[in-house]
């Protein structure tokens, strides 16, 4: 079978496949690699370590603020808090000393806004790359016994959805594409305002998932990233081995969002949607 696949995530059910031949695991792995786990999580006894790995291959801009965040709202989506950063940064043969510079900045940066510790990583000028790639693995921690899993959702549970979609992507295209998006006609101002995005309301979700944990009433977070919205509740199905009905209507698309669509010829839903949380609570009951 020779089949070329498209960028982005490999498909859910080859991506399974590849997964399946992994078959040793360890006992203190409480949470496995399968699709829509956002990642691992190891007993380490008293507390739970919350292992994730993610690379940003498209963006330029911002590189390294890009990095920490989607790699810290992984783990926050297992309800753990994000402590410490390996990074690996790959630049282009000829890069000036000044952009490594600035996404060692951004890294810094981000680190900060989140309290977050670079422990370690490796940086290189590698051949054969068109732009920088910056691959970030991040741990974390979570108290014994509360992790959260994608595969957590049950029948009859809530659906909740942060701030709208898609803030990542549209952010992204303004300022990875803002003269195409110019030709295209998008007005000047809806291009600012979605370069605006990555920073308010931001791509983390890092502080919402804190807050949705301590109501105890969580059953799974799951972070769109690739693949958006529509991905992103086909995998907690999949995780939780259950339907989902979603009501199109009750999702809050972001009017940025709406227009660079549009103009492009894209679904809002399909979107890299980081910055917004899924979460699935027990129904409320009414009294």
């Amino acid at each position: 079978m020779n089949t070329r696949h498209p960028p982005g995530k490999l498909p859910h059910g080859e991506l399974s496949r590849l997964i399946s031949k992994f078959t040793r695991t360890h006992r203190r792995l409480l949470v496995p690699p399968q699709v829509g786990e956002d990642a691992a999580v190891i007993d380490m006894g008293d507390r739970l370590l919350v292992a994730k790995t993610d690379p940003i291959t498209f963006a330029t801009d911002q590189i390294g603020w890009y990095a920490v965040h989607v790699n810290a709202n992984d783990i926050a989506a297992c309800g753990g808090i994000p402590k410490w950063l390996l990074a690996t940064v790959l630049v282009p043969e000829g890069a000036h000393v000044t952009e490594v510079e600035e996404i060692f900045d951004q890294l810094d940066q981000a680190t900060q806004s989140l309290n977050v510790s670079l422990v370690g990583g490796h940086t290189e000028i590698t051949y054969g790359l068109p732009r920088p790639v910056v691959c970030c693995s991040m741990l974390g921690e979570v108290p014994s016994g509360k992790a959260i899993a994608t595969g957590g959702a049950n029948p009859g549970d809530t659906i909740l959805l942060t701030k709208g979609i898609a803030i990542e992507g549209t952010a992204l295209l303004a300022r990875e594409a803002m003269p195409q998006l110019r030709e295209l006609g998008v007005p000047e101002s809806t291009i600012e305002a979605a370069r605006g995005l990555l920073f308010n309301p931001g791509i983390s979700v890092v502080n919402e998932a804190r807050i949705a944990v301590e109501t105890g009433e969580v059953t799974s977070m799951h972070d769109p990233t690739e693949g958006g919205l529509a991905s992103a509740l086909a995998e907690i199905a999949e995780a939780a081995g259950t339907g989902l009905e979603v009501v199109l209507d009750d999702v809050h698309i972001l009017k940025e969002t709406e227009v660079i669509c549009e103009a492009i010829g894209a679904d809002p839903w399909g979107l890299i949607a980081s910055g917004s949380l899924l979460i699935t609570t027990h129904p409320k009951t009414s009294t």
